[in-house]
């Protein structure tokens, strides 16, 4: 029985979604009410994941990413840590979409307004994304988005030091990736600011400009045009932990919980 813990603060679709799931044999969901509880249920061996629910997140993510830093410094760290040096998480949202009538399902990230301000930020986001979609069975097909189109570079500081990056991040990630030992199987492209082509042509890894353009493009897609999302992943860390929204619906956060139960059984 697969063994899950869900914040539940003002919005309590959280809960109805814990107790609906909770009617079935192999679900067993424990609901936190604070960020206390959830925060011990993240360092329980007993849950096989945590999912936010409706909590706040500022406080769980900051004890989440120093529980991290510890392990980091006291377990073997993994081939793609020692690359790039890095003990943080690293948030991802997966969401599924309808693309041509078919179903396509992709990594969105930074989502935290707080993440992704660094080229450095976004190639780990990138890296960890690859090694989960590879873990899943799925090629990584990365697509970097940058502030405007390359003939775009000049019109403002603002944007030339976006596009600047995006390639910068391009032949990290290149490099990183082979270094990783992903030889030739995966791709990466600069889509620059046209996000619909990198949609559409199926990209299972999208990298935004920074942490809240990938936020304000997050809860357009999900919150605004009803794209289906199952949280946000949190990359480079051993426990399973999904971030969601505090506005999510009921089926958004089962949508969540069936996404962890899913990582759990398969052993991600």
């Amino acid at each position: 029985m697969v063994k899950l813990s869900i914040g539940c603060g003002e919005n309590k679709n959280a809960l109805l979604a814990a107790r609906l799931l909770n009617e079935e044999e192999n679900f067993h969901i424990e609901v936190a009410k604070s960020d206390k509880e959830l925060i011990s249920a993240f360092n329980n061996e007993n849950i096989d994941a945590v999912i936010r629910g409706s909590l706040k997140s500022f406080n769980i993510l900051k004890n989440i990413k120093n529980t991290n830093d510890i392990n980091n410094n006291t377990n073997n760290i993994n081939k793609i840590d020692k690359i790039n040096k890095s003990k943080s998480i690293y948030r991802s949202s997966f969401i599924k979409a309808d693309i041509n009538n078919e179903n396509h399902e992709f990594l969105l990230g930074p989502v935290g307004i707080d993440e992704g301000d660094t080229v450095d930020e976004k190639l780990n986001l990138a890296i960890y994304g690859a090694n989960f979609m590879k873990n899943i069975g799925n090629t990584p097909k990365i697509a970097i988005l940058a502030g405007g189109r390359k003939e775009d570079f000049g019109r403002s500081p603002v944007i030339d030091k976006s596009i600047e990056e995006s390639e910068e991040l391009l032949k990290k990630i290149e490099k990183s990736l082979i270094d990783c030992q992903f030889t030739s199987d995966f791709s990466v492209k600069n889509y620059y600011i046209l996000i619909e082509k990198a949609v559409k042509e199926g990209n299972n890894i999208i990298i935004a400009p920074d942490g809240i353009i990938g936020n304000i493009i997050f809860r357009t897609l999900v919150l605004l045009s009803s794209w289906e999302s199952y949280g946000a992943i949190a990359l480079g860390i051993e426990k399973i932990f999904i971030d969601t929204s505090r506005d999510q619906t009921k089926d958004g956060y089962i949508r969540a919980l069936r996404f962890a139960q899913n990582l759990v059984e398969n052993k991600f």
